[in-house]
């Protein structure tokens, strides 16, 4: 079975074509992937101009042809593509901050951890609303500094509720 659909973000037709036996499959993707799929003319009036490239950053005349893959899929092939930094301490050591009062700001929170060391970034979240969510991260130079910040600000108590600090966490490593 097939489907040709047209994508509505500018980036032209593509289709779906189902297999029965996962060899076919694997020779279509052996004989049309990357295939330049211009005419003669098309070639020759191309000759010497720069490539023209898709919304996804892809040369416009190859076919990219490739197994269908679910959003997770595709997440976690980019995710594997993209280059992991070679020490997370260069980026610094990120705090979580929750129980913030909802008129916290970025620079209100920056004012509020500067004592303690180099705040290289911070971000209170906010609602669509303008209003904090009751969270947010700070960025510090060094884990000393992000040590110091913990040790003096976890269940300090600020404008009325006890703040909790501690090591922010990536989104994987709490699921």
């Amino acid at each position: 079975s097939s489907c040709v659909l047209e994508d509505n973000q500018g980036r032209g037709k593509f289709a779906f074509v189902n297999y029965d036996m996962p060899e076919d499959a694997q020779s279509a993707i052996d004989a049309f992937h990357k295939k330049d799929w211009r005419t003669e003319e098309e070639k020759a009036e191309a000759e010497g101009k720069e490539e023209e490239l898709d919304g996804d950053g892809h040369p416009k005349h190859l076919m990219y042809v490739g197994k269908a893959q679910s959003k997770r899929e595709r997440t976690a092939q980019l995710r594997s593509n993209q280059p992991q930094p070679a020490e997370t301490s260069k980026a610094g050591v990120n705090l979580y901050v929750k129980n913030l009062d909802e008129s916290t700001d970025d620079t209100s929170l920056r004012e509020l951890f500067e004592p303690f060391g180099k705040v290289v970034s911070s971000v209170a979240m906010r609602e669509e609303r303008g209003v904090c969510k009751g969270f947010g991260f700070v960025c510090f130079a060094s884990p000393d500094e992000a040590t110091k910040a913990v040790t003096e600000m976890h269940l300090k108590v600020v404008k009325g509720k006890p703040l909790y600090v501690g090591l922010a966490e990536k989104r994987e490593a709490r699921q």
